[in-house]
């Protein structure tokens, strides 16, 4: 036996990620044996207390890797806290940045005058001033300023790092906007973990992998290198590096798998492999030197990578150069910034 949604319902629906409420039932005249009916039929999921939700669209929210704005638009429903605002790593989420691996799946949130949990989520009692509250994708969240200043309070540092280089990156934040936020919540529990990623995050870093290894050099003592440079041969531009040493005319290269697995533009992978062995066979025959690292180096693959990246910085390059090395300002976004 079907059970179809009647329009208004569907429409309803359709404007809160595909939940719809004993009252929206109600209003159209649907019955409470109807429910009961379509929800033992698998055709409606009870998602909570008069929520739910069609199987078919939860099975594309789960498929497209957005049941979290349901479990957002459920727990906002229920609560009715209009003053409240989607924080933490809801926000995180809904703002698209990297986020730690195993992340719970609760929603969070902050009230000005209230606090309170339930099942799938917590809402803690916090200043709320309406410069720090936005909304993105048609919620009420904590801009993205207040937000990676929260979560940079709870995370490691690479997650909390990692969040902040993406947000720089794609300028969902300027380093202004943080420190007035730091300096606004800095009687806040935990906050000088906040201020120690703020103050390590740089918003040229276009991958999480780029973010690790700069984390990592600097943990291993390593002189710190200059992101995103262009190397130049004869007026044209060859490669950017996502490290550079100057001085020994050392690139370092964060070398992600989906560079190759999944190329941009469509092109093979091999094509992607063979175009930058040739750049980089130009590059050496100019002095360039390159170490590259994957993300298995940045663990316990360390303690050889860190030794020859030591001989090579105790290395000049050379004296006169057939190539120009030209840092750039700002980072360029790409598909891999946006890793969770």
């Amino acid at each position: 036996m079907s059970h179809p949604l009647p329009g208004p319902v569907r429409v309803a629906a359709s404007t809160r990620s595909g939940l719809f409420t004993s009252a929206d039932l109600a209003a159209a005249g649907v019955t409470e044996a109807e429910v009961r009916s379509a929800v033992r039929s698998g055709a409606w999921v009870r998602l909570r207390r008069g929520s739910f939700v069609t199987a078919a669209d939860l099975a594309l929210l789960e498929a497209d890797g957005r049941r979290h704005e349901l479990d957002v638009r459920v727990v906002t429903t229920a609560l009715a806290r209009p003053g409240a605002a989607l924080s933490h790593g809801t926000a995180a989420r809904l703002w698209r940045l990297p986020l730690p691996v195993g992340l719970a799946p609760e929603v969070r949130l902050v009230d000005p005058h209230r606090w309170r949990s339930g099942p799938g989520y917590m809402m803690v009692r916090a200043e709320l001033p309406d410069a720090e509250v936005t909304e993105v994708g048609g919620h009420r969240v904590t801009t993205a300023a207040r937000t990676l200043v929260d979560t940079a309070r709870e995370w490691s540092e690479l997650p909390a790092v990692a969040a902040l280089d993406a947000a720089l990156l794609r300028g969902l934040v300027t380093p202004e906007e943080l420190r007035g936020t730091l300096d606004r919540h800095r009687y806040a529990p935990r906050l000088p973990r906040a201020v120690r990623a703020v103050a390590a995050a740089d918003g040229r870093a276009e991958s999480w992998l780029e973010t690790k290894g700069r984390l990592c050099f600097r943990a291993a003592g390593l002189p710190p290198f200059v992101p995103q440079v262009e190397l130049w041969v004869d007026g044209e531009l060859v490669k950017v590096a996502d490290g550079w040493y100057e001085d020994a005319a050392l690139a370092v290269e964060f070398a992600g798998r989906v560079k190759y697995v999944r190329p941009a533009y469509g092109g093979r992978p091999e094509d992607v492999l063979f175009d930058e062995e040739l750049r980089e066979d130009l590059l050496r025959s100019v002095g360039v030197r390159f170490v590259r690292i994957v993300d298995e180096h940045l663990g316990p693959g360390w303690a050889p990578v860190e030794a020859r990246l030591r001989r090579e910085l105790a290395s000049q390059g050379r004296a006169i150069r057939a190539f120009r090395a030209v840092p750039r300002d700002v980072g360029r976004v790409c598909a891999s910034s946006r890793r969770a």
